[in-house]
């Protein structure tokens, strides 16, 4: 099957809404009612929210993130998003469905790593609610239970407190520092580097060899 951005889409969807529907999800997070977010992906309905939402939070993205600003940019921005190597989500608001936030499961490898990076951004008019932190920690279990990654890794910049605690939360270990790593706001900045694996050999993507 050739994959379209269309096609994409549907099958980052479809993975979603599987994963979302598992008895096992509901019951380790709750009643249904105490979710106060889910996750979908991005598609281009979003376009008008996003890039609003993006210029409302321009001094909390700063300096450590770039994300698309205007129409064109959004619509360019979703092509990247193949689901077989990266995929977009918006973490929305159960009630009325709002963003809170958005997640990116970017530079998916198979084989012997089984491994993608994340990022993720929260918008200013609800951040600071704990909207992100259950957002993401869906999206770590999405990943290593639905696409059946072995591990996660993100790359946040040394002042970027909130973002550490973020991910310190979620369990992630730091594993070291990347001097001038990616190219942000004009500038080489320095990361620091997060991990977190998980081991479930009998759930195991099938692109991983037997030995």
């Amino acid at each position: 099957m050739t994959n379209t951005p269309d096609t994409a889409l549907a099958r980052t969807a479809a993975e979603l809404d599987e994963f979302l529907s598992r008895r096992s999800l509901r019951e380790s997070s709750g009643p249904a009612d105490s979710l106060r977010v889910t996750l979908r992906p991005l598609t281009p309905d979003d376009q008008d929210e996003y890039v609003e939402l993006v210029r409302a939070s321009k001094d909390l993205l700063h300096p450590w993130m770039s994300l698309p600003s205007t129409p064109e940019e959004f619509q360019a921005y979703l092509e990247r998003f193949d689901h077989l190597t990266s995929q977009g989500l918006a973490v929305a608001l159960r009630d009325g469905g709002a963003m809170a936030g958005t997640i990116y499961i970017n530079s998916i490898i198979r084989g012997r790593f089984q491994c993608a990076s994340v990022a993720y951004a929260a918008f200013a008019p609800t951040a600071g609610q704990g909207y992100m932190s259950e957002g993401l920690s869906l999206a770590v279990r999405y990943a290593f239970e639905q696409l059946r990654l072995h591990r996660l890794e993100a790359n946040i910049q040394p002042g970027n407190h909130a973002s550490l605690k973020l991910v310190e939360r979620q369990g992630f270990r730091k594993e070291g520092y990347s001097p001038a790593m990616l190219f942000i706001d004009g500038e080489w900045r320095d990361h620091e580097r997060w991990a977190l694996t998980t081991n479930t050999p009998d759930k195991a993507h099938p692109s991983l060899p037997a030995r």
